[in-house]
């Protein structure tokens, strides 16, 4: 049962800050798990995956292209990655998301983006995230996802390497 007690206005600024999510989830994952904080964030997080999940079928007809060329290597990748609004691509989550993808593309050169691709090589979605190898690349991906409140996708990619 939701708890009934009320929560102070640091307690929903700190949970604010630390999962991205608006202000009244926030007041009411506090209040759901009775000010237990870590509790609270794992609420914010599955309610915002719930809602991610039931975005997925919406169009993703804006977001940005990003590169990376790494700097001691000849190697470098290009991503197209989408969401809904260009209010969206132009926050820095969804940029920092598409510069570690780009990084992520050039280290570990997956096939394809998912594997219903049927491609030679392991799907980009399917991998552990380079940065962070407890996270697959698809949870990072919906992490941005539940924290924008919009579907995002990866369009597409490519990956280059000279010598190869």
């Amino acid at each position: 049962m939701a708890g009934t007690g009320s929560v102070s206005a640091s307690e929903v600024k700190k949970l604010r800050e630390a999962t991205g999510a608006g202000v009244m989830e926030c007041k009411r994952a506090l209040e759901d798990t009775n000010g237990e904080f870590d509790e609270a964030i794992a609420l914010v997080k599955e309610r915002g995956l719930e809602k991610a999940a039931s975005r997925s079928s919406r169009g993703t007809n804006e977001g940005l292209v990003e590169a990376y060329i790494h700097p001691n290597r000849p190697i470098g990748a290009m991503i197209s990655l989408s969401c809904e609004t260009d209010f969206v691509a132009r926050t820095d989550d969804f940029r920092n998301l598409a510069r570690d993808l780009c990084m992520h593309i050039a280290a570990m050169n997956p096939g394809c983006i998912s594997a219903d691709e049927g491609c030679e090589g392991e799907a980009l979605l399917d991998q552990p995230f380079v940065k962070d190898p407890g996270l697959k690349v698809t949870d990072l991906i919906q992490e941005i996802a539940a924290r924008t409140g919009e579907n995002v996708q990866v369009s597409e990619f490519s990956r280059f390497e000279i010598g190869s």
